[in-house]
């Protein structure tokens, strides 16, 4: 459902060109074509395995930042893991392309997606694992992003992310999750982009009008009183993920012949995981998207043909159109999410009065902020007033009335002077933008 709009006055998002399907067929065909990307692979063959994968990920992001004036600077973090499914440990390298802020540096937005690869047994780094869904595509839609935004530049910073790792226990959104807070760098959104280019499932249902989009409801990072008083005044619902959801949700509604986003309200699939977890535990805001259908068939499988069905993540059972335009959504966001300001934090007193204040820190860029209510039994911001911006304010403030504070929930976002709005910051316990715990 839509709940935000552009101030008419305001000027409109520099148009951004869409996602080559073609490029991002040849992306995944390239990648299918290493034969397995399993994180214990070949590391030194220039042809197949993890090793050659990120070598040409990498070259690839560096091609771009060459037609960008050089634009992006290219780093590797890397550290030896070790676990249940690295049980003699391994060294874990993701290949991250950073585009600079030119404004606020330290806010940063975040595209990712895994390059690694896996067939039946985890452990089996031998047979060929094409992963082409799983997740050749969302890396393909990294690279198409950051081809795109990288012609354009932003207040706020971008980094592309391929990960690797994933497949044996999120070691790759680990890694980059702790380089972010090693950085310093206030995390806007992280959108995770995992099996992303695929309509159909293995029972033949199709859907290639939706997008899902998982966020969290109670905090990863939150101890347990601030679980308890996020129960007790309402905050189990307005996680800074959430909040990315629902923009997301609203975003993806102005765009005409785009994807509808389908919004889930747990933070990944029934029992399984992303790379997005990670940076939840470090209270960075983050959200998975992923295919409206899963094909069960063709991920996570040997290739062979049993009982006359066909197994394996195989390029032939992708929708490319279906990929683009999961890309086009992503490139919208990060457009929108690194022109916006910071999302406030927000305070709301309703205490035994009549009225709600609600208080909130200016943020820098901020041309106007936007005061959102809504129901405390509704999914959806339902209700907004703007307020323009006070280079001089050390402390908004607004009074609300005859509104009670036990019926609603609030919350702020802010509008830069171009009219990139910043998802809502709720007024509950657990609502900010930033990690919770002392030393995250």
């Amino acid at each position: 459902m839509r709940y935000f709009a552009l101030l008419a006055a305001l000027v409109a998002a520099p148009a951004m060109g869409q996602a080559s399907p073609e490029r991002l067929r040849s992306d995944v065909e390239t990648m299918v074509g290493f034969g397995t990307r399993h994180t214990l692979s070949e590391t030194q063959s220039e042809t197949r395995g993890i090793g050659a994968a990120r070598r040409w990920g990498k070259a690839q992001f560096e091609a771009t930042s060459k037609a960008c004036g050089g634009c992006l600077e290219v780093v590797e973090p890397e550290r030896v893991f070790t676990g249940r499914r690295i049980p003699e440990g391994a060294l874990i390298r993701d290949v991250v392309a950073i585009q600079r802020g030119s404004e606020r540096p330290d806010e940063v937005v975040i595209i990712m997606g895994h390059i690694d690869s896996r067939v039946s047994d985890v452990m089996d780094a031998v047979s060929d694992a094409p992963g082409a869904n799983d997740n050749a595509s969302g890396s393909a839609l990294v690279l198409e992003a950051a081809r795109a935004l990288s012609q354009q530049r932003y207040p706020s910073t971008i980094v592309y992310a391929l990960l690797s790792g994933e497949e044996q226990g999120l070691y790759g959104g680990q890694l980059l999750a702790d380089y972010a807070k090693e950085q310093g760098w206030t995390v806007k959104a992280v959108l995770n982009n995992d099996i992303v280019g695929g309509s159909c499932g293995s029972d033949g249902v199709c859907d290639n009008a939706h997008v899902r989009v998982f966020s969290e409801g109670l905090r990863a990072d939150a101890s347990e009183e601030d679980a308890a008083r996020m129960r007790s005044l309402g905050g189990q619902d307005d996680s800074p993920s959430r909040n990315v959801s629902r923009w997301l949700d609203g975003l993806a509604d102005d765009f005409v012949g785009g994807l509808d986003v389908r919004q889930v309200f747990r933070a990944d699939r029934m029992g399984r995981g992303g790379d997005h977890l990670p940076f939840l535990a470090l209270g960075f805001p983050a959200v998975r998207f992923t295919v409206a259908i899963e094909d069960y068939q063709h991920q996570h499988q040997d290739l062979r043909v049993e009982n006359g069905v066909t197994y394996g993540d195989t390029i032939d059972e992708m929708d490319f159109p279906y990929l683009a335009r999961v890309t086009d959504l992503n490139i919208r966001a990060a457009d929108r999410l690194a022109r916006a300001p910071m999302p406030p934090v927000v305070s709301a007193d309703g205490l035994v009065r009549p009225d709600v204040l609600l208080e909130w820190e200016p943020v820098a860029g901020a041309a106007l902020y936007r005061i959102w209510r809504r129901a405390t039994d509704q999914r959806d911001w339902q209700w907004r007033m703007d307020l323009p911006a006070d280079p001089a304010a050390d402390l908004n403030s607004v009074v609300l009335a005859p509104d009670r504070g036990d019926d609603w929930i609030f919350g702020v976002s802010a509008v830069s002077a171009d009219g990139a709005e910043s998802p809502v910051s709720s007024a509950v316990p657990g609502g900010q933008f930033a990690p919770l715990a002392a030393g995250h």
